[in-house]
């Protein structure tokens, strides 16, 4: 595939170097998950949602609570459970007396960087708030439309969904995050930093903010104006084709999935330095936007499916 004609404009040298810093601050309070964070950042600059999945005490929140800290935007934590309301995370309008009328009280949706910890604890109503939020950035609360803050990134945490207590995400839900991704074990090297080293809470929270609303904006709309040539466009539509009559795929990408690829490779290319996409941010990518959309036939496992796909699709 050949490169673009020219070369993009790139980020301002101010810019480029506190999201080179933000990436590093992150990276040093979670160890030896330079991917995963890289990762976190792609969701971010494509204006996107972004979902960790693992077991629990593997880092998730701690991911979370980093990226918020580093972010420098408001920050509110829901933590999923059985019981836990519609209301209890959009708001609920109460009737004040006084005044004699019903007065909104928001819920912690309202805020720019919202962590949905362990979101598949809660039963699928609850699930289903955020739906409106994180598709359209506003939510409708008794027949009134309120809009979110903007930028709005929902973080969400979910355990397996073969441990107790959970409930799985609908399809809906799930094709509403733009990236799923899993952070695994630690290496020993940075296992032995994380035991030897000081509490990571104690870290986050003295962690300086390097981002800000305005700079955030600036880099997502980087990031829509990075050139993906003709025969880029032509290599996410054959991947979202393929994945449509691969053998053991029951429901493929749709047209909504192959927008979301496109958006995170150019986020992709932002971070790396670029002003023009590549296959390579394509395929970099494709796992983390592809497996939780892709659904397999019997036991045909996502993450098998989605690299059969990379493979079967030839770069021109």
């Amino acid at each position: 595939m050949s490169a673009p004609p020219a070369t993009d404009a790139m980020l301002p040298e101010a810019l480029r170097d506190a999201l080179q810093a933000s990436q590093a601050q992150v990276n040093r309070l979670v160890l030896g998950k330079q991917q995963q964070v890289r990762l976190a950042f792609v969701a971010l600059l494509a204006d996107g949602h972004l979902l960790i999945e693992d077991l629990p005490g593997l880092g998730k929140t701690t991911l979370a609570h980093a990226m918020a800290a580093t972010l420098g935007l408001g920050f509110a934590r829901v933590q999923f459970t059985s019981d836990l309301l519609p209301a209890d995370i959009l708001g609920v309008s109460v009737y004040e007396a006084q005044a004699r009328r019903f007065e909104f009280h928001p819920g912690p949706v309202f805020t720019h960087v919202l962590l949905a910890d362990e979101i598949n604890r809660a039963p699928p109503r609850t699930q289903s708030a955020l739906l409106e939020a994180m598709a359209e950035r506003q939510v409708t609360i008794d027949g009134q439309t309120r809009a979110l803050p903007d930028p709005f990134f929902v973080i969400a945490t979910q355990n397996p969904v073969d441990l107790s207590g959970t409930y799985p995400l609908p399809d809906s839900q799930l094709d509403r995050f733009l990236l799923r991704l899993a952070l695994g074990y630690p290496d020993a090297d940075a296992e032995r930093a994380l035991l030897a080293g000081d509490d990571r809470r104690g870290l986050i929270a003295q962690a300086t903010p390097l981002l800000d609303t305005q700079r955030i904006l600036e880099l997502r709309h980087a990031a829509v104006q990075v050139h993906a040539s003709e025969p880029l466009l032509a290599y996410v539509q054959a991947l979202a084709a393929r994945s449509r009559r691969h053998p053991g795929v029951r429901v493929g990408l749709s047209p909504r999935a192959g927008l979301a690829l496109l958006r995170a490779a150019r986020a992709h290319a932002l971070l790396l330095g670029r002003g023009h996409a590549i296959p390579e941010d394509v395929q970099a990518l494709f796992p983390a936007v592809a497996e939780h959309r892709l659904v397999g036939e019997a036991d045909n496992a996502a993450s098998t499916l989605a690299k059969e796909i990379l493979h079967a699709v030839p770069v021109d």
